[in-house]
């Protein structure tokens, strides 16, 4: 038996996660942490969020007041030719103004809160999705 069969040497198989794979700490603290500990910087990001949703909310009420403040200045007109221009103003100038005015609140409100949750979220974990139109 002088020439013995050497066997193949043994090979270890690694299960670990690849490195690229591992997720490492964040370079800063997430905002979301700092909210749920109200934290200073926490109240400070809420106070962002509720700012800007009150100004949007301002400016529709604004717009709003300014749109209704002049219908009675149209329905001040004399009564012989203001029989069908009530109901034109009424049904074709002032409820399309307010749609548009409410629609541009919403969108104005969900651009805020989009802001707001892509700077609490921490971005590994953001959901990829559509970029929201500017």
């Amino acid at each position: 038996m002088a020439e013995e069969q050497q066997s193949p040497p043994r090979r270890e198989i690694v299960t670990g996660v690849p490195r690229g794979a591992r997720r490492r700490p964040p370079a800063h603290t997430p905002a979301r942490s700092e909210i749920s500990e109200q934290t200073t910087l926490g109240a400070t990001y809420v106070r962002a969020l509720m700012r800007s949703q009150l100004r949007a909310g301002i400016g529709a009420l604004a717009a709003l007041a300014l749109l209704v403040g002049t219908l009675p200045l149209v329905l001040v007109l004399p009564r012989t030719a203001s029989g069908p221009l009530v109901w034109v103003a009424l049904g074709l100038a002032v409820y399309p103004v307010m749609w548009l005015i409410a629609r541009r609140y919403v969108t104005r409100a969900e651009r805020n809160e989009a802001d707001f949750t892509g700077l609490v979220m921490d971005p590994a974990e953001a959901p990829p999705g559509p970029r929201r139109p500017e």
